[in-house]
Formats: structure tokens, sequence, C-alpha cells
């Protein structure tokens, strides 16, 4: 297959439609050697992350690498661009059904295919407040009986942005960015609508009719998020204190890592078995949960056994009754 090449106009015009802040993430190319997946990471040069560039936009649209992309920018809690991501059986189905209800409102929104369903882009002319764009879709996805992920199903289509704001500091959820490779089925994945041509597929985004922020006002005028699906307030996080006396031995991960920063009630630190590895470059890997450091989570998959047997603490083994 011959490599696609992206022309400077070609990155640019991306750049525009996509990118809403400089924060982004990389997808591994090799895949994690225990679970066979490709995890992404936040690339960082030391310690300070890396913006940003065209030439890193212009490796992802000819499919050398594969970013994904941030949709809130929290220093005006807006997002450029909505997604909606379905990736269950009739997947499909519901996005076309999305996509037409979203027409009747005059709103354009570019279908990209996926793995198992779809991601259904819709393009703002100026980025909109991302509260806005969460009670617009939930609404329209409720009226039309399209089932959301987390509101008491395990499958349904997922809302990017998935927060309303992001505190300084906070990233949100990242999106592979559309028109770079899947990693893991080593594919690129098209918009319906254009060639398949990197320059075909940028002028039909191009002249999709971009959604304003009057249009945005007027369909969230007197909405109000639908209760099943209404944000609940996070619950006071207080530290954990593990059970005190003379016999009572806990392993505490926590007396083992140094803590990078705290952020989305976890504690953020370099996996110990990623490490072990040389993998983690950027530290963050490993997140452990400020309310209860007895659960902690490598977001690149290394398993708990794999973690402590790099902390020199495996273990230990039951023994059989």
């Amino acid at each position: 297959m011959p490599r696609l090449l992206a022309s400077p106009e070609t990155v640019r015009a991306y750049r525009a439609l996509f990118v809403n802040r400089l924060a982004y993430t990389m997808q591994s190319v090799a895949p994690h050697s225990g679970t066979g997946r490709h995890y992404y990471y936040r690339p960082k040069r030391g310690e300070q992350p890396v913006p940003l560039s065209n030439d890193t936009l212009k490796c992802h649209l000819e499919g050398s690498l594969t970013i994904g992309l941030y949709a809130i920018n929290p220093n005006t809690q807006r997002c450029r661009w909505v997604a909606i991501d379905a990736d269950y059986a009739n997947a499909l189905e519901d996005l076309l059904k999305l996509q037409w209800e979203l027409r009747e409102d005059g709103v354009e929104a570019a279908l990209e295919r996926s793995r198992r369903g779809g991601h259904l882009w819709i393009l703002a002319e100026k980025p909109l407040l991302a509260r806005d764009c969460r009670l617009y879709i939930y609404n329209l996805a409720c009226r039309l009986k399209v089932p959301v992920k987390g509101a008491g199903l395990a499958e349904g289509i997922e809302v990017f942005p998935k927060q309303n704001e992001l505190s300084a500091g906070e990233f949100g959820n990242a999106l592979r960015g559309p028109l770079g490779i899947h990693r893991g089925v080593g594919r690129r994945f098209w918009f319906y609508g254009a060639d398949y041509r990197l320059d075909a597929q940028i002028d039909y985004l191009l002249r999709l009719k971009k959604i304003t922020e009057a249009e945005m006002g007027r369909f969230v005028e007197g909405l109000e998020m639908p209760p099943e699906l209404e944000a609940r307030n996070r619950p006071e996080i207080t530290e954990y204190c593990p059970p005190s006396g003379p016999n009572q031995k806990e392993f505490r991960i926590l007396d083992y890592v140094q803590v990078r920063r705290k952020m989305s009630g976890n504690y953020w630190t370099q996996c110990p078995s990623c490490a072990r590895h040389g993998r983690d470059r950027a530290g963050d890997n490993l997140a452990i949960l400020i309310a209860d450091p007895r659960f902690y989570k490598c977001w690149a998959g290394c398993r708990k056994e794999e973690i402590r047997a790099a902390l020199g603490c495996p273990i230990p083994k039951r023994r059989a009754s």
C-alpha cells in the first residue's frame, strides 16, 4: 500500500477543524506484551509535556503514528467538536438515526467508520460550551431511545466531551483523532461521503455546515439533563487510614512510589512494572485511589502481580486448604 502524504494545507485545515488545545495523547506503536493492546500515553520531554505540533499532525495523517485529541480546553470550557462514539452491535444503525435527526435540526454530522461501529463528528463554527454540547446530544439520544453507556447500561453511545468542564491541569478523555491509523487493527477508517483520499476527506469536512453558538443556544433552551444521565457530584475524598496494631501488616503501595500529582480522585505516578520494562517515560501510568490506596491500576495494562513483583513485594501465594 503506497504511503499517503499530507500537504501543509491539509495539515493546517485538519488543525483548524479538530485541535482545541496543545495537549494530546499518542498510541503505542508496539502492543503491550501482556494484553496485546496499544495503549495511549501523554508524550513528555523530561518532565515537560510535548505540545501538539503540525509535524505530529502530519505524521498522524500519514500513518506513522496515531494521536488522541482532547475535546475541552480548560481555559474556556469550550470544545471545537463533539463526537459520538458507538462501538456495539447495531451501533451504525443508531448513529445513522442520530445523523438523520441532527440533519432535521440543520446540523451536518460527519460519520466516520470504526472497528465495530463508528464515530459521528459535529463540528463547530467557533468553540462551544461543553455543557451545552452534552445537554443537546444527550437529550437527542433520549428522544430517539438510543442507548447511552453508563446510564444503567453496559453498552451504548459515549459522548465526547465526557465532562461539562475541567479544572486547571485536567485533561478529560481523549479520542483517537479522525483519519488516523487504528494500531490495534492496522487500518485507517474513513468518513463516509468522500473519496478515500486525505485531500478529498478534508475538503468534505470543510464543506460541512458548522454549528453556530446561536444555533446551539436555541437547541438547548429550556432543556435539562435527563435524570438518568445527570452527573452525580463527586463525594468528598478523604485520605484512607490503614488498620493499626502490632499484628496488622498491610502492603501500602504509597510506601514504594513517589506521587507525581493528584487528579480526579487519584494519585498518579510511574508504574513500577512499566518502568522495569523501559516504558512509562511520562511517569503517569499508575492511578492510585486517594480514598483507598489499596486500589490501584496501571492504564497501560500491567497486572497487579507484575506491579508488586517489580516493587520486590510479590503477592503471597495462598496456601491450599
